[in-house]
C-alpha cells in the first residue's frame, strides 16, 4: 500500500501563519501536521509515501528528507503550476503499482485508517476498480460538495456547494481517499483537475464504483485551514487528543 500526502496547497486563509509555512508545517505539540500524519500512515502499515510540493517546498523536503528517521520512504513531486488534488495524482501514477491512500495534507485526525483500507478491500474487483471516500457530518451542506448512499454505501448522488433548498444530506468528503491504480489513468494528464470538483462528478456519470465510510462516533478529522480550526486542532493535541466527536471544521 501507497499514500500521497497533498501538501502543495498555499493556505492563504491562514494569513500570516502560513507566512513562512505550508499549511502541513504548522505545529501541533512539538511536531508539524506532516510528522503526525506519517506517522499516522507507518502506523497503519504504509511506508511508501509521495508528498506534492509547490509553495515554500524546501520547507516540507529539509524536514522529511528521504524518510528514513520516519521508517517511511518519501518521493517528491514538485509542481510549478498547482495541478489541484487529482492532477496531483495523476502526475505520480507511474510511481504508484497498486490501491493508493490519497490524504489531504491540512487534515488533523485519529481516523483507524485499518477499517478504511479493510473495507476497501473487501470490495476490490479486478475488473471494476473503485474509490471509497471518508466522510464526515458537516454543519453547513452548503459550502461543501456533499453526498448521498445507498442501502450498500455506494455514493450515488453528488452536489458541490448546493443552494440551501438543494440539500439532501449533510456528508461529505473528509479528505481521505482510497482508489485503485488504474483510476488515475483516467485523470486527464497534465491538467487541474480536483476529485471533488471533476473526478467524483466523473466517475459517477461512468458508473464507476465510488462507496462513502463515514467517521466513527470516537474519530476526528480537523481541517486545519482556517486560523479558528487551527487553534481547535492545537487545544485537541495538547489535551492529548481526547474525542472530538466526529467533526471536520469547514473550510
Amino acid at each position: 500500500m501507497q499514500a500521497l500526502i497533498l501538501a502543495a496547497g498555499l493556505g492563504t486563509r491562514l494569513g500570516g501563519l502560513t507566512a513562512d509555512r505550508p499549511k502541513c508545517m504548522l505545529t501541533f505539540g512539538d511536531a508539524p501536521l506532516i510528522e503526525h500524519l506519517v506517522v499516522w500512515l507507518r502506523q497503519h502499515g504504509i511506508d511508501d509515501i509521495a508528498v506534492n510540493l509547490h509553495y515554500l517546498p524546501e520547507t516540507i523536503t529539509s524536514f522529511l528528507g528521504d524518510g528514513r528517521r520516519f521508517g517511511v520512504s518519501v518521493t517528491y513531486s514538485y509542481e510549478r503550476e498547482l495541478l489541484g488534488t487529482a492532477g496531483a495524482a495523476r502526475k505520480l501514477a507511474p510511481h504508484f503499482t497498486g490501491p493508493v491512500v490519497v490524504v489531504y495534507g491540512d487534515g488533523y485526525t485519529n481516523l483507524d485508517l485499518g477499517r478504511v483500507l479493510e473495507y476497501h478491500a473487501a470490495r476490490r474487483r479486478a475488473e471494476t476498480p473503485h474509490m471509497t471516500m471518508v466522510l464526515y457530518h458537516v454543519p453547513d451542506p452548503t459550502a461543501c460538495g456533499i453526498v448521498a448512499l445507498d442501502r450498500d454505501d455506494r455514493v450515488v448522488r453528488f452536489v458541490e456547494k448546493p443552494a440551501r433548498e438543494d440539500v439532501f444530506g449533510d456528508l461529505a468528503s473528509a479528505g481521505v481517499l482510497v482508489l485503485e491504480r488504474a483510476l488515475l489513468e483516467r485523470i486527464p494528464d497534465a491538467a487541474v483537475w480536483d476529485f471533488g470538483r471533476d473526478e467524483l462528478p466523473a466517475l459517477l456519470a461512468d458508473g464507476v464504483p465510488v462507496y462513502g465510510v463515514p467517521l466513527h462516533e470516537q474519530e476526528y478529522l480537523i481541517d486545519i485551514g482556517t486560523p479558528s480550526s487551527y487553534r481547535r486542532a492545537s487545544s485537541l493535541s495538547a489535551a492529548g487528543a481526547g474525542a472530538a466527536g466526529r467533526s471536520r471544521l469547514p473550510n
